[in-house]
């Protein structure tokens, strides 16, 4: 039987899911500190014939929820059913492609990609029928003895695809699977993939995949969940009705893409006060998880910003082009930029405020205490830490003192990436000090 022979005809796929979630929640227990919720209250279909694509920051419990749908990892709560039953373990006809290579160093290509089937008890003739089919269709032709060692990043990607097909699985979940590829080589993979969809060949039914690149998203999928982070909830479904192949430079395709950006940057504005100030970071108050950004990063981009080519306002996606970065690396620099009132975001624009204006346009004294100043008035942590040094005789106090009270709020890890990212900006705001072999914060020269 041909791949061909095997690939349903998915204008005939039975209207029954895949997959089907129903308020699923997933929380970590964290010893003595605050449980942390990764997903909650997620539900989701997926029917036979489609490629869905999940949508959101990193840490937005993505990679979470596919191994829930898998059956690898046991929710909390809810409910998930693999073609109408209980999944209870991992699920029969479910192959996955991961973000890196996973494969043996010591097998061949053939090895490696036959080695699911062997786990399976496939007989060795069929396994090696079957294998080679595998890789001819993924293009990896004339390598079946190689070893990963010998192979580019992008042919090595190829054997993970490859692996995953030969089972024959009726669903392919990927996890960034392009993320660790160079441009051109993801791109080359990603329209390869695609035609073998269009063309039937590929003996699947349908792709689930993870990604933090819109573009890509709107490029592959038939429908997007775009995911909200802390925890991770499907805040939003867009059906795309664009037909293949896609062309980038289509104007619905440039809309469509606008629009998700505006989706995903959605904030209140920058003048607003209160819990709506600090929306879209974790937490608020003191409990505000902050992003580890260098201070070279948030003015680069208001320089950025701020030059001939924006004039102070650009367009997100054109501004992620123009600087080379995935919209999940220009997320968190654009939304501290917008904490700090640098900057503020509206429907996938996101434009320099007179305050950031006036940083681009100072000297580095004056940024200084103009950063001093913001960070001072909107990141309450960096508050705290400096009304503890005023208040304290010795002027003087240990990194435990603030890490502790960030994990009745936050994971160890959330606390600890917080911790570093207000100790850099404090210091280049000469806020405070803080010595790392002490592990202690105080004041070079107090008031």
């Amino acid at each position: 039987m041909t791949v061909l022979q095997l690939a349903k005809d998915r204008s005939d796929v039975v209207s029954a899911p895949l997959v089907n979630l129903v308020g699923v929640r997933q929380v970590y227990h964290k010893g003595d500190n605050t449980d942390l919720m990764v997903l909650d209250d997620v539900s989701l279909t997926i029917q036979g014939g489609e490629i869905v694509g999940l949508l959101g920051r990193s840490g937005s419990g993505k990679s979470t929820l596919l191994r829930i749908i898998s059956g690898l990892v046991a929710p909390t709560d809810g409910t998930v059913r693999w073609r109408g039953q209980p999944v209870s373990g991992p699920c029969e006809g479910v192959a996955m492609v991961f973000q890196s290579f996973a494969l043996f160093p010591w097998l061949t290509v053939l090895e490696n990609v036959s080695i699911g089937l062997e786990a399976l008890g496939v007989p060795a003739a069929e396994r090696r029928r079957r294998a080679l089919q595998a890789v001819d269709l993924i293009g990896l032709d004339g390598f079946e003895s190689a070893y990963p060692k010998e192979l580019s990043g992008g042919m090595r990607q190829r054997v993970g695809f490859a692996r995953a097909l030969v089972v024959h699985p009726r669903l392919m979940l990927m996890d960034e699977p392009f993320s660790a590829l160079d441009v051109l080589t993801a791109e080359t993979l990603r329209t390869d993939l695609i035609d073998l969809w269009i063309e039937g060949r590929l003996p699947i039914e349908s792709i689930l995949m993870v990604t933090h690149n819109i573009e890509e998203a709107v490029l592959m999928c038939d429908r997007i969940l775009i995911f909200s982070s802390n925890p991770g909830r499907v805040a939003a479904e867009i059906k795309v009705d664009l037909t293949h192949p896609r062309n980038r430079l289509d104007p619905a395709f440039r809309l469509l893409v606008d629009d998700i950006y505006g989706r995903m940057t959605k904030r209140p504005p920058a003048g607003a006060t209160g819990k709506r100030a600090t929306e879209g970071f974790p937490g608020a108050g003191i409990g505000m998880a902050l992003p580890r950004l260098s201070t070279n990063l948030l003015s680069g981009l208001m320089e950025a910003l701020a030059g001939p080519l924006y004039g102070g306002e650009a367009d997100l996606p054109d501004l992620a082009a123009t600087l080379q970065m995935e919209a999940d690396e220009l997320f968190p620099i654009v939304e501290a930029l917008q904490l700090l009132r640098f900057a503020e975001m509206a429907e996938g624009d996101v434009r320099l405020t007179d305050s950031g204006r006036s940083f681009v346009d100072s000297e580095i004294d004056v940024r200084k205490r103009l950063f001093a100043e913001h960070l001072a008035a909107y990141v309450p942590l960096a508050a705290l830490i400096r009304r503890v040094l005023d208040e304290r005789p010795s002027h003087r106090a240990p990194f435990t003192r603030f890490s502790e009270e960030l994990e009745d709020h936050m994971s160890e890890e959330n606390a600890e990436r917080t911790m570093r990212a207000v100790i850099s900006w404090g210091r280049y705001a000469e806020l405070f000090n803080y010595n790392e072999e002490a592990r202690q914060f105080n004041l070079e020269n107090p008031v």
